[in-house]
């Protein structure tokens, strides 16, 4: 059993991971912000500990640190990755600073293993799937700031031996995504028989089901991997949206035919977004177990098998909501 911290526990990908440390028998502590939302760790909050700890108060989280001398720390707590997440200076407060002081307070703690959740928008466009080792390019404040962040795990790493490593996330999904993205948009509108809006047929996105990225966080943590390494936690295989849609139609029986372009194209709509997975396959023995089509029908499953979430979604998805 370790003891394990996590920042960003209330959203997506860190409710699923706490589930999935919480299952394998490990202590859990947790950062949640005083305005977080809970819906995520209502099921499982009796099992947690739980510090109202703001990331970017330095002394809060180190006297937090200190207190729990934890095993393994994740680090998934961000600001810009949703459109509705904007304000720079934010962005620089929790991606940059957030992450200066949690690690800062980990250099006294030492902790077996840190784990730093980047962002594969940290390359910018690329024609092909970028290694670990290219140049950056940020194509967005977001982007600039989690570069940067992971700069500093790079920095610490190597001048003070934390064994602190970045994995750069690519296009995660599945139960518990927010209701405002493609998948859950797109089954709570396929279960009522409908597509939502949509953008071009030709977008690409390197979709990662959920549970695949939990095991390569968990890997990560358990392998310690050398200090400062980068990892993209990604397929190798980029899916457009139209076989997105057309897989979508098959597994919800959906005779609607979708309408290409209902929906303008976002800033950081691409027809190529892929990542190398060869790095984290060589060096950690990860690979994704899920392609596409099982990991969709695994998240219809469980909207089917919680109506209690069906409904919740469905709450905060309006008939005419765009994708």
């Amino acid at each position: 059993m370790k003891r394990c911290l996590i920042t960003g526990a209330s959203g997506f990908v860190g409710a699923n991971l706490a589930r999935r440390l919480l299952q394998d028998g490990h202590e859990l502590d947790v950062f949640l912000r005083p305005e977080h939302q809970n819906w995520r760790l209502e099921e499982i909050a009796p099992h947690l500990h739980t510090h109202r700890v703001d990331v970017i108060n330095r002394e809060e989280v180190r006297r937090a640190v200190s207190l729990i001398r934890p095993d393994w720390v994740f680090h998934l707590a961000a600001h810009g990755a949703y459109s509705t997440q904007t304000g720079l200076a934010r962005m620089v407060d929790v991606n940059l600073m957030g992450c200066v002081s949690l690690l800062d307070a980990c250099v006294e703690t030492r902790p077996e293993a840190f784990v730093y959740t980047g962002s594969s928008s940290e390359y910018g466009y690329k024609d092909h799937p970028p290694r670990e080792d290219e140049i950056l390019e940020p194509n967005s404040h977001y982007a600039i700031t989690k570069a940067a962040a992971t700069h500093y795990c790079q920095f610490v790493a190597r001048n003070t031996g934390v064994n602190a490593v970045t994995v750069r996330l690519y296009s995660i999904y599945g139960p518990y995504e927010d209701p405002r993205r493609l998948i859950p948009t797109l089954i709570v509108h396929g279960l009522r028989g409908t597509l939502p809006p949509l953008v071009s047929p030709t977008t690409a996105r390197d979709f990662v089901y959920v549970d695949d990225a939990v095991d390569a966080l968990v890997l990560l943590a358990q392998k310690s991997p050398r200090p400062g390494a980068i990892y993209n936690l990604c397929t190798g295989t980029q899916t457009a949206l139209a076989s997105v849609i057309e897989t979508a139609r098959k597994l919800l029986r959906v005779a609607a035919e979708p309408v290409w372009s209902s929906m303008e194209s976002r800033s950081w709509d691409t027809d190529v977004w892929v990542g190398s997975p060869d790095a984290m396959e060589k060096e950690i023995g990860w690979r994704p177990k899920t392609d596409f089509a099982t990991g969709l029908q695994k998240t219809i499953d469980w909207f089917r098998n919680h109506p209690k979430w069906l409904e919740y979604y469905t709450s905060h998805i309006a008939p005419g909501s765009s994708r």
